[in-house]
């Protein structure tokens, strides 16, 4: 058995101690730490907030450590028990790796845990101890780890069937809000931590609406008994990373529903979506997955091409089921559907990239973006989600409304979920075509183009028309609205002096006058730049040309920008036939 006792020993330092128990090492023992933690593709060293790595006999006499890679060490045990001690730094505010202060803690153990190598499968046992500081004596603990001792919310003893499980359920511990209700018969709880006045019951009532429809969509009973919502409240923030019986999640408070009754906020739509998405993963990768994540190998990259189905079809399921379990109105879902096509066709990089190939380079291209992104790479959750809205429609039409992209994923759930198969590279398009009776490679062969998906046509099938205007400006997502007459063609931030520019379009005017990431702009035709300057643009009519001046560094430049008509990129779906669109949006609200 390996046992671990961590402790916020530290809040002010942001320090975990950690304390892990081999009872039957190896004679040689090796020790190692994820390099990367699943749903989130990314390799992030967790290894390098490791301090002070000791090892001892049962007579605390100290063994001699060994280093052997960033993330590997060794110690000879003589197959004797031994205890492995060391702190971890935790001060990511993200939900990825850990973070301590004196008002929360958070983790996950896939970057405070060491494993122990060739007893990964064995049963493993967890202590976690309450700080010792006074500001903290009324902290509580969450997590979905199976508890042997202590009270619920309480710190204590936990178990887990091996460290696979062991890092796949997040702890959060601190000040929290809680509130709970039941979906389809499981205890759903929620948790808050962070200063906030939501309406819980509010928030109650609406997730609930939006499990009982993932459940059911899937069939009963749920894959597991408890499900957890742990969400940090912030100023600002977002984010979310699923996990076998729960997701950690980060939003600004002001997301939060603050009563009862009332219109949905943007916030408070996109914070719901963020949880449909999420939960959906208790499906869609957690328990269906690439055969490449069986096991999951967390010392190195694991590539798949299949990520556009495990995100993207899940990026278009999350704002979908808002929808359809009652949280929003149908206009309200298709300016949502707008906005996410409006991010895919404002990128240039969508026309350089399959989806196949975003799938595959997303440790490197889509995790690690810089400035120039948006002219290079395609985001497989974004244009993922349309692949899915495509098979979706597709099934529709093709079937009569026989078959949708539900019955692929109740597909998926029975002969790869319930069963531990995982999925090949061609296993969707296999079972897309049995559904549709025909061969669907030509659908299929979108996977590996980087064109524009044939949606306005099929969409015109149901009801919807699909159009593009010009953005509005920099807060311009997508939808109804009205665009402006002239475009700059980068993104830019106002500054004390100017605005610092932050993106440039591919052949856009910023481009061709010579504008790049990072350059501060501090004056256009004579007058000096500010957070206005899309609408300073107005005035002027194409094929005239303006002064530049900024800064690059501490050099002064000068540029002509070529007045110009703004693209036409944001995409607007409007409802047009109601009888239409009721084949795929149903009853419509």
């Amino acid at each position: 058995m390996i046992h671990y006792q961590i402790t916020p020993s530290d809040p002010h330092a942001h320090l975990f101690d950690v304390c892990m128990t081999l009872s039957s090492p190896a004679a040689i023992q090796q020790l190692w730490l994820p390099s990367w933690l699943p749903g989130s593709y990314m390799v992030r060293d967790f290894a390098k907030n490791l301090i002070g790595l000791m090892a001892s006999d049962t007579h605390g006499n100290p063994l001699k450590i060994r280093q052997l890679d960033k993330q590997t060490w060794e110690l000879e045990t003589e197959c004797q028990p031994v205890k492995v001690q060391y702190q971890v730094y935790a001060w990511d505010l993200s939900v990825r790796t850990a973070f301590l202060d004196s008002r929360r803690g958070f983790f996950n153990g896939s970057s405070v845990f060491l494993a122990a190598r060739g007893q990964e499968h064995k049963p493993h046992r967890l202590t976690i101890t309450p700080p010792a500081l006074l500001a903290c004596d009324d902290w509580r603990l969450a997590t979905t780890l199976t508890r042997t001792d202590g009270s619920d919310w309480g710190f204590g003893d936990f178990r887990a069937d091996s460290y696979d499980e062991l890092i796949d359920h997040p702890v959060e511990m601190g000040r929290f809000t809680h509130a709970s209700f039941e979906a389809c018969g499981v205890r759903h709880d929620i948790v808050l931590a962070g200063r906030h006045h939501a309406c819980l019951p509010r928030l109650c009532r609406d997730l609930k609406a939006i499990c009982e429809y993932q459940i059911k969509l899937f069939g009963e009973p749920a894959p597991f008994d408890r499900y957890l919502f742990m969400t940090a409240v912030l100023d600002e923030g977002f984010g979310g990373l699923e996990h076998r019986q729960s997701t950690a999640l980060m939003c600004g408070r002001e997301d939060l529903p603050k009563t009862q009754e009332g219109a949905v906020s943007k916030g408070y739509r996109t914070y719901l979506s963020l949880c449909s998405h999420e939960y959906f993963h208790n499906w869609n990768v957690k328990r269906i997955k690439p055969a490449r994540f069986i096991p999951y190998e967390l010392e190195a990259e694991s590539y798949t091409r299949q990520l556009w189905a495990y995100e993207g079809i899940t990026s278009y399921y999350d704002d979908l089921i808002t929808f359809k379990s009652g949280q929003v109105d149908t206009n309200t879902y298709l300016t949502m559907l707008s906005e996410l096509m409006t991010r895919v066709y404002r990128g240039s990089g969508r026309f350089k990239q399959s989806l196949k190939d975003s799938s595959f380079n997303a440790w490197t291209k889509f995790y690690k973006q810089d400035e120039n992104a948006q002219n290079a790479i395609v985001s497989y959750y974004t244009k993922g989600a349309l692949f899915a809205l495509l098979v979706d429609l597709t099934l529709r039409q093709e079937t009569l409304g026989k078959f949708s992209l539900d019955d692929l994923m109740r597909l998926l759930w029975q002969e790869h979920g319930q069963t531990g198969i995982g999925t090949g590279e061609h296993c969707h398009q296999r079972l897309v075509s049995r559904l549709l009776g025909r061969d669907c490679s030509d659908l299929f062969a979108w996977l590996d183009s980087s064109d524009d998906l044939p949606l306005p046509a099929m969409l015109a099938k149901f009801g919807i028309n699909m159009s593009l205007r010009s953005s509005s400006g920099n807060q311009d997502n997508g939808g109804p609205g009205e665009g402006l007459k002239i475009g700059f063609g980068a993104k830019y931030k106002a500054e004390s002096v100017g605005v610092r520019i932050i993106t440039v379009a591919s052949n856009s005017p910023a481009m061709q006058a010579g504008l790049s990431a990072g350059d501060l702009l501090i004056a256009v035709d004579g007058l000096k730049a500010n957070g206005s300057l899309d609408s300073f643009l107005q005035q002027y009519q194409p094929g005239q040309q303006l002064e530049l001046v900024w800064f690059r560094r501490d050099e002064l430049m000068l540029g002509m920008l070529q007045i110009c008509d703004a693209p036409q990129d944001t995409v607007v779906l409007t409802l047009t036939d109601k009888t239409k669109a009721k084949a795929w949006l149903g009853d419509i609200t």
